[in-house]
């Protein structure tokens, strides 16, 4: 009772708050927020992505990748963004990224998230600290009702069985596997059984297969659960990530598309995974919940690229459509992602943005923005005493995304990897620096020792295979001196 009238309360309070970006008036209600963020799907997986490739890319080469028919319906009803990235090209940092908004090495996460003792080795933390300001927060404690279902991955798994549950970094209730910690679904494989001994939440044994509709029930169950309160719900899939595992019988139906085994497979994921989203954008609908409903979709990062598949006749699955690199990579196909948005009589439909910079590390303050949350009041509950301009590095670039115009002020950073057993795509070319800025027209890459350096005028030709760092010595001493004190002064665990 106490709870439910906390909440209220909460919620008429916010009517009160300002917003910060214009677009969104103080006297309108808050959007409920389906946040669908898909792990290791390439550019080009998405048919509506497959003509928004780089220069020169001819789409005619995966002509026979299947049609991804209600993904495509969520783009013509919104935006699609061509210059999104994520925080990184694997899925712990990545995540970190979404739920932190800064960038992932501030947490001492730059790579996945192992046992113990490797993450140790790496100089990186076990998990996710629960103490710290998060997005789910920020919804929950202004009257949201929040979930989270799907690949966590922010810590719990393998040997560490102390990491917070999802609920403590602000979700109301979740569902996860493997990588985490709570009630969880788990599929075949070593890593369940590591994580069944674990313990610590209700475990369901099931198929990879059957994960999704899973997820897709408890989405939609939630939704209506709560449809006449502003909620936050995380929908984070795991079909396209490797080893794809279809429902039996349905990688056959693409016998006639492709010889390669591996596409059969990653074909029936994937065509399977849009009939499902499909279902949940159906239920938003039917439910009379889109047109106060922000969906958001993408991906963690680029598509697989085990050196394992380049060993046989038999390439790996999965499309960046022309960018340089995959997972694992700081060039564009490990990091820039396909990105959907829709919210009816807001966002224009069926529009594409091709200018405006938007990256993962931005959705804490855009979207708090765009539901007239107070961002300081979040930090000082989370005992921070920064502003939210000093603490986040993302941006809001709510009133942006909506209107189509204007461009983000503040560069991205990466880094991946602090060390040489870092995974590295199997392709040599594909295999970046493990540091990378971009500031406007310009993407600068280095090593941390200094080596390596790449300097790449997107404007001119987003391919990445001409080097200009020649040509602009001037941007290229800038955006290195630069990258590499950031790189100084991201923190180290304490040595031993």
């Amino acid at each position: 009772m106490f709870q439910t009238l906390g909440r209220v309360t909460l919620l008429c309070c916010l009517f009160l708050i300002p917003t910060s970006s214009s677009v969104i008036g103080a006297e309108s209600t808050p959007p409920n927020i389906v946040f669908i963020f898909i792990d290791d799907m390439g550019y080009g997986d998405l048919s509506c992505f497959r003509d928004l490739g780089t220069d020169g890319w001819d789409s005619s080469t995966i002509d026979h990748y299947p049609e991804t028919t209600h993904i495509d319906k969520l783009a013509e009803e919104g935006v699609r963004l061509t210059n999104f990235y994520v925080a990184s090209p694997i899925c712990s940092p990545s995540r970190v990224g979404c739920t932190t908004g800064q960038f992932p090495s501030r947490h001492l996460i730059n790579s996945y998230l192992n046992h113990r003792k490797r993450n140790r080795a790496r100089g990186m933390a076990d998990y996710l600290r629960s103490d710290i300001p998060t997005i789910a927060k920020a919804f929950q404690s202004n009257g949201y009702a929040t979930a989270h279902f799907g690949k966590w991955h922010q810590g719990g798994g393998r040997d560490v069985d102390d990491a917070p549950l999802p609920t403590e970094y602000g979700f109301d209730e979740s569902l996860v596997s493997f990588e985490g910690l709570g009630d969880r679904i788990l599929p075949p494989g070593g890593l369940s059984d590591q994580s069944a001994k674990l313990n610590r939440g209700t475990i369901t044994r099931v198929e990879k297969h059957e994960q999704t509709l899973i997820y897709i029930d408890r989405s939609i169950e939630f939704m209506k659960r709560n449809k006449e309160n502003p909620f936050y719900l995380h929908l984070w899939l795991n079909d396209v990530h490797d080893a794809h595992k279809p429902a039996p019988g349905t990688a056959e139906a693409f016998a006639s598309v492709t010889d390669n085994p591996n596409e059969q497979k990653f074909f029936a994921v994937l065509v399977e995974m849009d009939k499902q989203i499909g279902r949940l954008i159906d239920a938003i609908d039917e439910e009379g919940l889109n047109d106060n409903t922000l969906v958001l979709l993408t991906s963690d990062n680029g598509p697989t690229a085990w050196g394992r598949y380049y060993k046989t006749e038999h390439l790996p699955a999965g499309s960046t459509a022309g960018f340089r690199g995959r997972k694992w990579s700081l060039y564009e196909g490990g990091i820039r992602m396909p990105m959907i948005a829709r919210w009816p009589g807001k966002i224009t439909p069926n529009t594409i943005n091709k200018q405006l910079i938007f990256s993962t590390v931005d959705f804490f303050p855009t979207l708090t923005a765009l539901a007239g949350i107070e961002l300081s009041s979040v930090l000082t509950a989370n005992g921070v005493n920064s502003s939210a301009d000093e603490y986040f590095d993302g941006e809001d670039l709510g009133e942006k995304l909506l209107t189509g115009k204007g461009q983000r002020t503040r560069p991205l950073f990466w880094e991946y990897g602090r060390d040489p057993s870092y995974l590295k795509p199997g392709l040599k070319e594909d295999q970046s620096p493990n540091l990378a800025v971009r500031d406007g027209r310009w993407k600068l890459l280095i090593n941390a020792d200094g080596s390596d350096v790449q300097l790449y005028d997107l404007k001119s030709s987003d391919t990445e295979v001409h080097d200009v760092s020649a040509e602009h010595p001037k941007v290229t001493k800038r955006l290195r001196r630069q990258l590499l004190k950031w790189r100084k002064d991201l923190p180290s665990l304490p040595q031993n």
